[in-house]
């Protein structure tokens, strides 16, 4: 029998499901810890079981990256989520038995079994399934003790070549946890697409932004604590964890993971820790997103995530990794050192030096052989941020913000070049960042209207962070005739359904302030099988 657990985390708990938890009510739930330190050991024992049976599925539970015969699976142990270590002791080990399967009840147990969960990855779990069968849906849930998760919907991938007719996903990007509610993450849930790709800026470090609606714990973080405690209060969300728990997830990051602007080793004011600050940001991460066992971060700090996934002989998306990899913004700010900012190309010679990349040697041949392989009908390449040109001022020199493709023209041309050399059967770009929504024909000389176009491209609004002003985006939209779509005023994400053709659903909330906001489509496009370029529906 469940035991309820004591009054001042039940007051926690109920208050973070809210979005109402104040630092007076943290304080009083870590009151009502403290006296446990003053037990004798066999009373402390007892409380920690007691303070357990709270429930330490807090965080909700998520899946990712299918494949044909399986998936990853999450969750994260902490009846406490912002503390440290989420109210569970340090020397703890605590067994976790995970099921999957074939119906919502459970009556049908298709595969289950135990791992253990440790403070070294915050008490988080990450099954990697196998033995399931291809192209179906799934559910399964977590016990610890007595208690028992909610229960997550997720389904494998199709077998490898198979004949698939749809994929249908969402792209989401940019959730600033206090300017906005993640009302949208419940209309991706009642959506129901077979993925959900986020596309990075998952959590933000700094506070910023008009008419807040809630507020962090807790200031900017930089040790690993505080990163978890970040991640926490996201993850506790309700609208969150129910898009978590309807699909499985592929995820890539930004900068504000760890820092604004960030370059690989180099942060945006050259702090000269960074590497530090930044390994704790990538293992808070890989705690609590369902990444596969391989992704855990290694020794020196680095997480590679980069990958292939596959959806039969329909599709297949390539996940990008545009930060961990990238030279360092050229042309800088003096006063900062490092970061992006907006300039005129002719005013940086240092944009077209030999060797700057966004993506990184390595990672670019990886791209490069993987856009070899022929065998799908849609190719998709999910990265972080707007990669068709976007001039921003009226004038004979085009301007570029240094920390988006623009900024890296030399690493642009050449993945152009791995389409056109490869021949990459109906190309897509899909991204995030902008904190608008952009639909864009992709060439090589976007301001030449009888250039070809090379590939299609949806980069996605955000997801609660706030926009530029509409009538200050539209003017410099204007001035780029490669956009088919732009709009800065509205949050949401985009429904893409791929089929013989593609067709885009642009999905925005009616008010991002409003916990309980419905949800619109502003408009419908599609690409034509065999044919790049944006097209009204």
């Amino acid at each position: 029998m469940k035991r309820s657990p004591p009054p001042a985390i039940a007051l926690h708990n109920t208050l973070l499901r809210e979005g109402r938890l104040s630092r007076r009510d943290i304080l009083l739930a870590a009151v009502g810890l403290a006296g446990t330190a003053l037990l004798p050991a066999p009373l402390r024992a007892q409380s920690a079981r007691q303070r357990f049976a709270g429930s330490p599925f807090t965080l909700g539970v998520a899946s990712g990256y299918p494949t044909p015969d399986g998936m990853t699976l999450w969750t994260r142990l902490a009846p406490l989520p912002l503390q440290p270590d989420g109210g569970v002791g340090r020397d703890e080990v605590l067994p976790v038995t995970w099921q999957v399967a074939e119906d919502e009840t459970f009556a049908t147990v298709v595969v289950e079994g135990r791992q253990r969960a440790v403070s070294e990855l915050a008490h988080s779990v990450h099954v990697d399934v196998r033995g399931l069968r291809p192209a179906r849906p799934y559910f399964y849930r977590f016990l610890c003790g007595d208690e028992v998760s909610p229960v997550g919907r997720t389904r494998t991938a199709p077998a490898p070549g198979a004949a698939v007719d749809r994929l249908r996903f969402a792209i989401g990007s940019c959730q600033h946890y206090e300017q906005g509610y993640f009302a949208a993450h419940r209309h991706v849930a009642d959506d129901a697409p077979d993925l959900m790709i986020f596309l990075g800026d998952y959590i933000y470090e700094s506070s910023w932004g008009d008419d807040l609606v809630r507020r962090y714990v807790g200031e900017e973080p930089h040790a690993l604590g505080e990163y978890r405690v970040r991640h926490a209060q996201y993850k506790a969300d309700a609208d969150l964890q129910r898009s978590h728990a309807a699909m499985p997830w592929l995820v890539t990051w930004d900068d504000h993971e760890v820092d604004n602007d960030h370059a690989d080793a180099q942060s945006e004011y050259l702090d000269p820790r960074f590497l530090q600050r930044r390994a704790a940001a990538y293992q808070a991460y890989y705690e609590h997103m369902p990444l596969p066992g391989a992704m855990r971060p290694r020794p020196d700090g680095g997480l590679r995530l980069h990958t292939e996934v596959r959806w039969g002989a329909h599709a297949r998306i390539l996940m990008l990794d545009g930060r961990q990899y990238r030279s360092p913004q050229a042309c800088p700010d003096a006063l900062k050192g490092g970061g992006g900012r907006t300039i005129e190309h002719g005013d940086c010679a240092d944009l077209d030096a030999t060797g700057r990349s966004l993506l990184g040697p390595a990672q670019e041949r990886w791209l490069d052989d993987a856009l070899a392989r022929r065998g799908w009908r849609w190719n998709i390449l999910a990265q972080t941020t707007l990669m068709s040109a976007h001039d921003e001022m009226p004038g004979p020199e085009h301007s570029i913000r240094t920390d988006r493709w623009d900024g890296y023209p030399r690493t642009r041309d050449a993945v152009l070049s791995m389409l056109e050399r490869h021949r990459v059967a109906n190309p897509l770009v899909v991204g995030g960042d902008i904190h608008a929504t952009v639909l864009a024909d992709l060439k090589r000389d976007p301001f030449d209207p009888r250039a070809p176009i090379l590939a299609s491209e949806v980069c996605g609004t955000s997801i609660s962070s706030q926009g530029a002003k509409q009538e200050e985006f539209a003017r410099s939209a204007a001035l780029n005739p490669h956009f088919r779509f732009a709009r800065s005023d509205r949050r949401g994400y985009c429904l893409l359904t791929l089929e013989r053709d593609a067709r885009i659903d642009v999905r925005a909330l009616e008010d991002v302030k409003r916990r309980d906001s419905g949800i619109e489509t502003l408009g419908r496009f599609a690409i034509a099988n065999g044919t790049p370029g944006i097209q009204q529906a």
